[in-house]
């Protein structure tokens, strides 16, 4: 038995699902963390909020609106 691949979603459908969890996502860090991180120098702030975010996206955030828009996103 053979199985069919499953295609790819179009670009565009990953670019707003990505939006879709990265703005909250960056707009709560910065809410809950940035008052902390204020001291630091511009590019240490975007070392800090950058390693948190994108395992944050990579492990937790992607997979969950993928699954989330599955449909939608196959469609």
């Amino acid at each position: 038995m053979t199985t069919k691949p499953v295609a790819s979603p179009p670009r565009w459908k990953v670019a707003i699902s990505t939006w879709l969890v990265i703005y909250p996502t960056i707009t709560a860090l910065l809410l809950f963390v940035g008052p902390f991180l204020e001291p630091l120098p511009i590019a240490l702030r975007s070392l800090v909020l950058t390693a948190v975010l994108v395992p944050l996206m990579t492990f937790a955030l992607v997979p969950l609106i993928t699954r989330a828009l599955r449909t939608w996103l196959h469609n």
